[in-house]
């Protein structure tokens, strides 16, 4: 069962999140940070960048665990000074990665008003995202020691936080990035593999994976609520990129490599899909009959499975790819 601690936790997340999406949405539409959403009848406009409320849940949770272990609770054995100095600089990669993924929603928002080409450049992504590794690279996060198939166990020595961990971050996050574009998709399939990950990491006693994985589920459920079809803000970049950070976070910390790999399965996959359409093809299609169609006659992204056959709805399709995310979820338990 989880320490008391750990369930205060997550209700301050949640709670605090819940109250900060409506907030977070006014203040969107205030600052006309909004886009249309491509998938219903005369593509209204819905504030983008949900991933604010996500990280204001998460930061709350996080001190809230850290005030009761302080003040109230002091019965964590496992909470070190190096595992506070481990947590600290998570927190802060989120923190940081958070804040690039709102200037690109910020950017891109602004250019699409405009008519021109804008956000951030595909160089610029990666180059920014690498400065939400420092942190966990400076205190050498992880262990240096993995299991490569074919090798077996690898000592990467300083290899692994100057090059292993920024290739995870910077990696994990514009890989969550891959899919957008459908209401609910990216915080629907970051709750799923946030659960698995949290539980797996809890049977193998991985305490600080689970108190991130966990304290982040929470904080995303509440913002699902709101971003679940018919969605009233969009994730945006900001969403995305902290998803593939606590991904990344949770697999350098916990030393859960191998079932982070496998759970990002999808990822991977889509990856290889974009790639085929050499990065420019949608995910996004059109509507027509309430069904969602694809632009596209070839399968180019995971979601163009289901709307290249122009059969199902929008919540549909998310359903669909839910099943997908739940599979590799369940797998890691069995690999």
């Amino acid at each position: 069962m989880l320490p008391l601690t750990f369930i205060i936790s997550l209700l301050v997340a949640f709670t605090v999140s819940l109250w900060s999406v409506p907030w977070l949405i006014r203040f969107l539409c205030r600052i006309n940070l909004v886009v249309k959403d491509l998938h219903k009848e005369g593509t209204p406009l819905v504030p983008r960048s949900g991933g604010l409320a996500v990280v204001i849940g998460f930061m709350a949770g996080i001190m809230s665990f850290l005030f009761f272990f302080t003040f109230v609770a002091r019965d964590q054995a496992w909470l070190t000074e190096s595992s506070l100095t481990l947590l600290f600089a998570a927190v802060l990669t989120i923190f940081i990665i958070t804040f690039i993924g709102f200037i690109d929603d910020l950017l891109m928002v602004q250019s699409e008003q405009r008519r021109l080409p804008g956000g951030l450049r595909q160089w610029q992504k990666p180059l920014l995202t690498l400065a939400a590794a420092i942190p966990l690279m400076v205190v050498n996060a992880g262990t240096s020691i993995l299991i490569v198939p074919f090798f077996g166990h690898v000592d990467f020595g300083l290899l692994y936080p100057l090059l292993l961990v920024p290739l995870a971050v910077v990696g994990a996050a514009n890989m969550v990035n891959l899919f957008a574009g459908f209401n609910g998709l990216e915080s629907g399939l970051g709750l799923i593999y946030l659960a698995s990950l949290g539980a797996y990491a809890y049977v193998h006693e991985r305490h600080l994976a689970v108190i991130i994985a966990l304290v982040t589920f929470a904080a995303l459920l509440a913002f699902h609520l709101y971003n679940k079809v018919p969605a009233k803000i969009l994730s945006g970049d900001s969403l995305t990129y902290l998803l593939g950070a606590v991904l990344a976070t949770i697999a350098i910390i916990g030393n859960l490599e191998k079932a982070t790999v496998i759970i990002s399965l999808p990822f991977f996959i889509e990856f290889f899909l974009k790639l085929r359409g050499k990065f420019k093809m949608q995910t996004v299609g059109y509507l027509k009959q309430g069904k969602i169609h694809s632009r596209y006659t070839q399968v180019y992204s995971l979601p163009h499975f289901f709307t290249r056959t122009g059969k199902f709805t929008e919540r549909q399709v998310v359903y669909f790819m839910y099943m997908i995310q739940l599979f590799f979820a369940v797998l890691i338990w069995f690999v």
